[in-house]
């Protein structure tokens, strides 16, 4: 099957790389010289400049612009798609129907792990195109599809936004032991390590339990983990996700 990618971002490269080795990618886009580059890393891949008359007729989009530049590129599109699968932030199915003409329409929020494929990827939609939306974002990780609309947003701000807030803990964790003694190269290379093994203890246990499991009576977890909460962690993450599905509202009523 070919998918054809609209938009030449980090996120749509990123899907480009984790579905160009079971699917056909085309890239449409308005930079030339950007998709030349996009080629060059990705070989397989065809590229294309979008035209003032797009046709997308008959064709499975995967819409990758930015929110604020969907009527402008709707505008330079003719035809009818045969689906229309968009990971556009806060952009309601209704916005795309009265923008873009497919036979059936898909949001997805996918996150930049679909280049490794371990996006973790929510779906809501036509439930006609339920199986085919989770069998193209099977092939770069794990699918959800949820209930509602609403629900894809908060969804974004755990699973969409997620790896920053990660890549910010990470990086934290990095500092912190390189500012008590060890060498950048050895406290990243554990952080990697230690992201990595939870990741695989959570598909087993609640965080809960392996909080419990680690943390000893008096012992150095107990000491670290009171430090995060007298300052603030775990409300700062609640915040964060707060903030986000926040911004995503907003933008639905735009």
């Amino acid at each position: 099957m070919k998918i054809t990618i609209i938009g030449n971002g980090i996120m749509a490269q990123s899907l480009a790389l984790g579905l160009a080795r079971t699917y056909e990618i085309q890239m449409i886009g308005r930079d030339i010289k950007k998709l030349q580059l996009i080629k060059e890393k990705l070989p397989s891949i065809e590229i294309k400049q979008l035209e003032d008359k797009e046709d997308i007729s008959g064709k499975n989009i995967l819409f990758c612009v930015k929110p604020f530049a969907l009527e402008s590129i709707s505008a330079r599109l003719v035809g009818e798609a045969n689906s229309l699968i968009s990971i556009l932030a806060g952009t309601t199915l209704d916005f795309l129907r009265k923008n873009i003409k497919a036979k059936s329409y898909i949001r997805a929020m996918p996150n930049i792990a679909a280049s490794v494929h371990q996006s973790m990827t929510t779906l809501v939609g036509d439930l006609d195109e339920k199986k085919l939306a989770n069998e193209i974002f099977s092939k770069i990780g794990q699918t959800v599809w949820l209930n509602t609309e609403y629900q894809l947003d908060i969804a974004t701000a755990v699973a969409g936004s997620g790896p920053a807030f990660l890549a910010l803990i990470a990086e934290a964790l990095a500092d912190a032991a390189v500012k008590e003694g060890i060498e950048r190269h050895i406290a990243n290379h554990l952080v990697q390590g230690l992201f990595l093994g939870t990741s695989l203890l959570l598909k087993e246990s609640k965080p809960s339990f392996i909080k419990d499991s680690v943390m000893s009576p008096g012992g150095t977890t107990a000491a670290g983990y009171a430090a995060l909460e007298e300052y603030g962690v775990r409300n700062a993450m609640i915040k964060a996700i707060e903030s986000s599905y926040g911004k995503a509202k907003e933008l639905s009523k735009k």
